[in-house]
């Protein structure tokens, strides 16, 4: 994609464009070289194409002393649906994955005692817990794909 297609794209981030993005945002500013080993380059050259391309789209830029930073504001966009916990990002459906999975290990044990409801109780969890990691996948995989 030359870098005109990708201005007029809206900047879409994908491969190893992405892949420098989310350095920036996990390392904080970086140098052309540290950018390049980090993500093993073959060249620094690569690593700047890379660079001048978060660049012109408006997702990075260069400070004075040479280093690049990522603009913060615009992660949200790229970042939708993920979470940062410590310097990993994670899904949030993640989180109410679990917790439907717990409540409905939970409500299980419980229906034991009262067999009344254990129909209604199983057929809605199973739809709960099969839809929340199904999409909680589909983000992964997504996440996967960037890497």
């Amino acid at each position: 994609m030359t870098d005109a297609a990708f201005a007029r794209s809206g900047g879409e981030l994908k491969g190893n464009t992405l892949r420098v993005y989310l350095l920036l945002l996990s390392k904080g500013p970086c140098e052309l070289r540290e950018v390049q080993r980090a993500l093993g380059f073959s060249t620094a050259s690569l690593a700047s194409y890379h660079l001048n391309k978060l660049i012109e789209a408006g997702y990075a830029n260069q400070n004075s002393a040479g280093q690049y930073c990522s603009i913060k504001d615009v992660s949200g966009e790229i970042l939708e649906g993920f979470t940062r916990v410590g310097g990993v990002l994670v899904p949030q459906l993640t989180f109410f994955s679990i917790l439907f999975t717990v409540l409905i290990v939970y409500f299980g044990l419980m229906s034991l005692s009262n067999p009344g409801y254990v129909r209604l109780l199983v057929a809605a969890s199973i739809a709960l817990v099969a839809v929340a990691w199904y999409e909680t996948a589909r983000v992964w995989r997504r996440l996967a794909s960037w890497k």
